[in-house]
């Protein structure tokens, strides 16, 4: 469901409860920027008894001074500018920081099915570049504000005190100003919203380019990938075209306005100095001050710009915090399962497809007891075991541990009693010791992890690598094979040592040899364990104490590996076609 659309005072204010933290950082900020501001109207206020002074009247004093105050004025600007830029800077990381260490926390915590539908390459850009975009936002624009406005009203004072009747001109164009701000912040925020989200596009493309190159390779990809990126990179670069027509037209026509505005002062200063109503110094401090007014009317009205793009980005990144958590509502903690699971009339339906994937589903497992699930793909054998740990949750009925609900136990104790080995392993790019020693039991000792190592048939082949358990694996493993990244997700879950086990298709892609050792790994692992098998090659399951056949979500057999194929039945039918397959390919 669409979240609907933040306004900009909303965003606003909820992007500065994440300065607030560093407010006296940010204090530090605005006074250095305030006193930068305030030295602005000094430059053209020394210039009238400099020219009055010393050209027009040869006043030694003033000829010896003004020089000095020059001298002072811009020693206190740099001070004062290198103590706000430095300060805003600070802030502004730490702001960055914060919300990218916020994103990643919050990623971490959502349910599953976000992870099925999200683009990862538009998570990425969300997290890794959009974000950078609130401090455009969130400290940028208040330092122009603070900084510009001072400046201008600094200034504006110096010109009142000179001349109000010429200050009065300035003061016309400032509602035609703001209406032109007004006219183009809104297309400013979506071009900006819409050019943010473009890089999601281009990042996915690339996750998916690079996560996929040999598929790429052996299917002849390349040219549909490059028309992908290329689309997506034309994309980006159509929203930044339109993006920067908005911005370049703001300002040109502030500047337009402003321009008109001086041109009618010096036409109007020139008549009055004819009649003696201004001096030279008063005359060119007026025109200096003036021109001096350009350059923070300039930033003043192009903060819109600035404003609209960290906002455009504080939406992203507030939408993607705003999002719901896994629900844990369960306040039964329980330390050691015994390993008894009941699942109780499942039924299972995922939002998008009209078929359920389970229906009123109903087994019980004993502590220790193997039980193996087959059945053709969509039978429903991986969306069963996926709610033992609350990936998802069922349509209807009950899943009780001890005779507990699931839903009722504590997400994280439930997790710790569940060891999951699958075909996809998971690696990380690390060391092999810390692969097998990963999350809680990341303070395993190594002589721990050498037993996990040992048990999961892996130290053989881990005692030839450079560094034994010191070497990195690569990306997911890519240097190791099939079976030792099989291996090295066994030895985890020997280290974890939960009670209950589940195994997915744990060795459907492995060769022959590697099989046999990741067998003798899986049977120590599966000692004095509950374990649930799902299984495709039905050798590997004759000697689970249960074997239940699935079909559209439900149970059709259920018996020993003997007994079903007593009964001539649909496991019997599925054994004779493996076996006459396996015969056939010897």
């Amino acid at each position: 469901m669409t979240q609907p659309e933040l306004n900009s005072r909303t965003l606003y204010l909820r992007l500065l409860r994440y300065i607030m933290p560093y407010w006296r950082i940010f204090a530090v900020s605005v006074l250095s920027t305030i006193a930068v501001a305030a030295t602005e109207p000094a430059l053209p206020a020394l210039l009238k008894p400099m020219l009055d002074g010393s050209f027009v009247n040869r006043d030694q004093t003033l000829i010896k001074l003004v020089p000095l105050l020059l001298v002072g004025l811009f020693l206190i600007r740099g001070i004062f500018s290198f103590i706000s830029n430095y300060a805003v800077n600070w802030v502004s990381t730490r702001l960055v920081t914060d919300l990218r260490n916020l994103m990643f926390d919050k990623l971490i915590t959502l349910p599953t099915p976000y992870y099925d539908n999200a683009s990862s390459g538009t998570v990425i850009a969300n997290i890794a570049f959009n974000v950078s975009q609130v401090t455009s936002a969130g400290t940028n624009v208040i330092t122009v504000l603070v900084r510009d406005s001072f400046t201008v009203l600094g200034l504006l004072g110096w010109l009142l005190y000179l001349n109000w009747k010429l200050t009065i001109v300035t003061f016309v164009m400032a509602p035609l100003i703001a209406i032109i701000v007004k006219l183009f912040s809104g297309r400013l925020r979506e071009m900006s919203r819409s050019l943010q989200r473009s890089m999601g596009d281009i990042t996915h493309v690339l996750d998916e380019s690079l996560g996929g190159h040999k598929v790429v390779k052996i299917f002849g990809g390349q040219d549909y990938e490059k028309r992908r990126f290329h689309e997506a990179t034309n994309r980006n670069r159509l929203f930044s075209m339109k993006y920067t027509i908005a911005a370049g037209a703001n300002v040109p026509l502030i500047q337009l306005l402003a321009a008109v505005a001086l041109a009618l002062i010096v036409y109007i200063a020139t008549l009055q100095s004819g009649d003696n109503q201004t001096t030279v110094g008063g005359f060119v401090s007026f025109i200096t001050a003036m021109l001096m007014l350009l350059a923070p009317i300039k930033r003043l009205t192009g903060v819109s710009e600035s404003l609209q793009k960290g906002l455009a980005a504080a939406e992203i990144v507030f939408e993607f915090l705003d999002l719901e958590s896994e629900p844990d509502q369960g306040t039964l903690s329980i330390e050691r399962a015994k390993g008894n699971i009941e699942f109780r009339n499942i039924s299972l339906r995922y939002a998008e497809t009209a078929a359920p994937a389970l229906k009123h589903f109903s087994l019980k497992i004993e502590p220790g007891e193997t039980v193996a699930l087959i059945g053709q793909s969509g039978s429903g054998k991986t969306s069963l075991v996926n709610l033992i740990p609350r990936f998802y949750h069922p349509t209807e009925g009950q899943i009780l541990v001890d005779g507990h609900d699931i839903e009722t136990v504590r997400l994280g104790d439930l997790r710790d009693n569940i060891a999951f080995v699958s075909q996809d392993v998971v690696l990380f790019n690390d060391t092999v010791g810390a692969n097998i020693a990963y999350g809680r039991k990341a303070m395993a000792t190594e002589m721990e992890i050498v037993v996990a190592a040992e048990a999961a048939h892996a130290m053989e082949f881990i005692r030839d690598m450079p560094q034994g358990l010191n070497t990195l694996v690569g990306e997911n493993g890519v240097k190791l094979s099939g079976g030792q990244r099989q291996r090295i997700a066994i030895a985890r879950a020997i280290l974890k040592n939960a009670p209950i086990l589940i195994l997915d298709e744990a060795t459907s892609a492995l060769d022959t040899q590697s099989e046999r050792h990741v067998q003798a790994a899986l049977e120590n692992l599966m000692r004095n364990r509950t374990t649930i098998v799902i299984a495709h090659r039905l050798s590997t399951i004759e000697k689970a104490d249960r074997i239940v056949v699935m079909q559209k979500g439900e149970i059709v057999e259920m018996g020993t590996h003997h007994q079903l194929l007593d009964r001539n039945g649909v496991y019997a039918n599925l054994y004779r076609i493996q076996f006459s397959a396996m015969a056939g390919s010897q």
